[in-house]
């Protein structure tokens, strides 16, 4: 089954199309000079580079869908776009110049906060840092965070069903996510901004576009969960005595402090070093060297995670363990985690893996995939770090200080089969939380049961016949 169709090239989409489309976008609606367009073609790593006859930024749903009857019609591709920060070119047009651009920027009103529903109704253009505050100002929590959250947008959050660091407790997007306003392909408006906990009734519809990366509708609008902001919270920088020490004190905290682990990070030492070579101002917090790290935070006092220390230290699941005794310090350990994807980014090039197995599974994952890494390319420098509260593991690979930057680079896909092979094996995902976009297509098609892209066709055949939604992405 296959959505493809003879969609116009750049040529034919040039003229009475295109004057359309700029008056359906409204006078500050468009972008078509080739500086302004710039910024929308490249994806945030530099791996794929796309072009469009013109870059459209609404300001409202009504005119979204006036877009999106034309383009329709028109049988136009159309590539939703969001704070551009994902991983995997999802937001990028292809090279032909045959799509728009859809970006959502302009829409970017809190449009309702809720403190006794717990809900908060935004457009999908608001910046997820500015939801953060609009619900701190409200006296309430909204958990999703992550390294882009200055720069990234709620539409492409949940578009790519985001995780961050705080998944272990309040779950990832598609968990946060109450209702949902989305355009379809041919125009219509599918209002489903919903505040209910409870509503059972038939198919929930929102949660086919949340993780869908845009291919089957834009994301308008959305109502999300707030939760009430925890009365204490305490952090721990801890010194693992191995790789299976994370899980078992993982077991541990939350035993001791009733479920109210609200990160779990990893870092290998290698990550660290990086990080104190790239800023100077940071300090190790411990003497020792150590291989393996941990990051906690609880949602409970300081006498919480001081008995979770305390028994870790005892059964020798930790070497050492230092306790924030103040928002200075706890902003200080954050750091040593939030700055690894810079570091990294200035220590050379570098091979990515967002893959993700069962929490028991991880030490044999570490073991396996640092083993192949070695044989593979002498001399890497392996990176890993994450969220290993919920499996995932960001297990990157750094050129080799003396290599060739394109050489290594070079192999990626060699070596990212190899990883994502080791994940697969131990029950495993090649993609935790970062999508499949355009760069992990391939392994979509490897790794996904057939009956399942079956299925994933189907849909996408129900909702976008014409094949104009995200066209080359996911599937």
């Amino acid at each position: 089954m296959s959505t493809k169709s003879a969609r116009p090239s750049a040529a034919r989409i040039e003229g009475a199309v295109l004057q359309r489309l700029k008056q359906a976008a409204g006078a500050k609606g468009w972008i078509e000079d080739e500086a302004g367009k710039a910024p929308y073609l490249d994806d945030f790593r530099g791996l794929f580079h796309g072009q469009t006859p013109l870059v459209l930024r609404p300001a409202n749903t009504a005119a979204v869908a006036a877009i999106m009857r034309i383009c329709h019609e028109a049988s136009i591709g159309v590539v939703p776009q969001g704070g551009n920060t994902g991983y995997c070119g999802g937001a990028t047009p292809s090279p032909d110049g045959a799509e728009i651009v859809l970006s959502l920027g302009r829409m970017n009103r809190i449009r309702d906060v809720d403190p006794l529903d717990n809900s908060i109704t935004v457009d999908a253009g608001c910046v997820l840092a500015d939801i953060q505050r609009a619900a701190e100002a409200a006296g309430r929590l909204f958990p999703l965070s992550l390294a882009a959250e200055g720069s990234c947008q709620i539409g492409g959050n949940l578009s790519t069903n985001a995780g961050g660091t705080a998944v272990l407790r309040y779950g990832n997007a598609r968990d946060l996510a109450l209702g949902l306003e989305v355009v379809l392909p041919d125009g219509q408006i599918w209002d489903g901004l919903r505040h209910l906990r409870k509503d059972n009734t038939g198919y929930d519809l929102k949660q086919l576009f949340i993780g869908a990366e845009g291919t089957l509708g834009v994301i308008t609008a959305a109502s999300l969960k707030l939760f009430a902001r925890p009365r204490h919270v305490s952090t721990a920088f801890a010194a693992l005595s191995d790789a299976r020490s994370a899980v078992t004190l993982l077991a541990r905290a939350k035993n001791l402090s009733g479920d109210a682990v609200t990160t779990f990070e990893y870092l290998h030492r290698a990550c660290l070093d990086l990080v104190l070579a790239r800023d100077p101002a940071l300090a190790d917090p411990f003497a020792a060297r150590h291989d393996h790290y941990a990051l906690i935070e609880l949602s409970a006092g300081q006498d919480v995670i001081e008995a979770v220390l305390a028994g870790a230290f005892e059964a020798g699941e930790i070497a050492d363990a230092v306790i924030a005794a103040s928002g200075t310090q706890t902003a200080a350990l954050w750091k040593l985690r939030e700055t690894i994807p810079e570091a990294l980014n200035h220590a050379g090039g570098v091979i990515r893996h967002d893959v993700s197995v069962p929490l028991s599974r991880i030490a044999e994952f570490l073991d396996a995939a640092h083993a192949c890494a070695q044989a593979t390319i002498p001399g890497v420098r392996i990176t890993p770090f994450g969220h290993i509260g919920d499996g995932n593991i960001h297990f990157n690979l750094v050129q080799p200080e003396a290599g060739d930057r394109d050489g290594f680079l070079a192999r990626s896909h060699e070596i990212e089969v190899a990883i994502h092979d080791i994940a697969n094996a131990l029950d495993g995902s090649f993609s935790a939380e970062h999508g499949i976009g355009q760069l992990k297509r391939g392994e979509l098609a490897r790794y996904k049961p057939a009956e399942a892209r079956e299925q994933m066709q189907r849909i996408k055949q129900a909702f976008d016949h014409k094949g104009i939604m995200n066209p080359g992405k996911v599937l």
